[in-house]
């Protein structure tokens, strides 16, 4: 089997032997204002760029140059109830995984080249050691939202890692921490224990995590503006797929938080990811794009450089194919399993 390699820079392509890879489509592959200070709006210079007014999510109303008072306000408005309807039936069922991986696939190529690779000298490590801030960001969202999946892959480009608390339609435990935490359900919601920080409006996000972990770069060019453009194509794609909460699910979450290897355009990480959302489980997000200084890690943890991989401490499980993950934590952590 062969693979496609994609350059970002001049759109060239070459075929490599693939066999080293775990996953049967092509790998995809990608070779980013100032003074930021927050806590529910972002201060950049002398403008002051407000919090979102939806309270729900943003998908509703972003809020931004972009799509403020435009069509795709009311689009997204409409898609929202639509996407659930038809992601309504039972995600723990058989699947045709043909069709999965087709869908995802597509979805990935609709965000080239975001999401994919780390912007080169991001943080300055070699070994790893300095990849991230002593304590984890922290980030509220669901796997569906396109303005969601614009933070995901900002935080690919600077190889940061994550605690994520996936909150689906219907959640249970996170929208409720959202809450509290910044008084309003509004998504996604940023949350930087090391500053002090804690932020809603997806652009303002991107824009303090380039500043505060970019060594103050600008966001790669398209980043922002392409969102409303495809941002909204693998939620349609996936037919709304980590959008709502599985009913099934278990209502407490596990003691530990699972661990995923994953990088935000990866076609079969997506689909795990979706997984994680339905069933609300929170997890710690470790970005291994192209050029990650984790790829030394995953390969001592696994012998391979294949995501998506799953760690589960609480049960001393470690699996590497996405098809067994997925039926795994439908397994291991649905009310039935009690």
């Amino acid at each position: 089997m062969s693979s496609f390699t994609f350059s970002a820079s001049a759109l060239q392509m070459q075929f490599t032997d693939s066999s080293k890879f775990a996953i049967p489509f092509p790998t995809l592959s990608f070779k980013c204002q100032k003074h930021v200070i927050i806590s529910r709006n972002v201060k950049l210079g002398s403008r002051i760029l407000p919090a979102l007014k939806s309270s729900d999510q943003e998908m509703e109303n972003e809020g931004s140059s972009e799509i403020a008072n435009g069509p795709s306000t009311s689009l997204l408005s409409l898609l929202c109830p639509l996407l659930k309807l038809f992601s309504g039936g039972d995600p723990s069922s058989k699947r045709n995984y043909l069709l999965e991986e087709a869908t995802s696939t597509l979805s990935t190529l609709a965000r080239l080249p975001w999401g994919s690779r780390v912007q080169y000298g991001t943080l300055g490590s070699k070994d790893g050691t300095k990849v991230n801030p002593p304590m984890h960001l922290q980030i509220f969202e669901f796997e569906a939202c396109p303005f969601c999946r614009r933070v995901r892959e900002a935080m690919t480009e600077l190889d940061l890692s994550a605690e994520i608390y996936p909150c689906p339609k219907g959640s249970v435990r996170h929208r409720e921490m959202v809450r509290r935490l910044g008084g309003k359900e509004q998504f996604p919601f940023l949350v930087d224990p090391n500053t002090g920080t804690s932020l809603y409006e997806s652009g303002d996000i991107v824009k303090y995590l380039f500043h505060q972990y970019g060594q103050g770069r600008n966001p790669s060019t398209g980043l922002l503006e392409s969102t409303i453009l495809t941002g909204w194509m693998p939620t349609l794609l996936r037919a709304g797929r980590g959008m709502t909460f599985w009913e099934k699910s278990r209502k407490e979450p596990p003691p530990k938080k699972l661990e995923l290897f994953s990088y935000e355009n990866n076609p079969y990480a997506r689909i795990v990811r979706e997984a994680l959302c339905e069933l609300e489980l929170p997890y710690i997000l470790n970005n291994i794009g192209e050029g990650s200084t984790r790829e030394r890690s995953l390969i001592k943890l696994s012998g391979g450089k294949e995501v998506p991989y799953l760690v589960d401490p609480n049960t001393d499980t470690q699996i590497g194919d996405y098809k067994k993950i997925i039926s795994y934590l439908f397994q291991t952590y649905s009310l039935d399993a009690l």
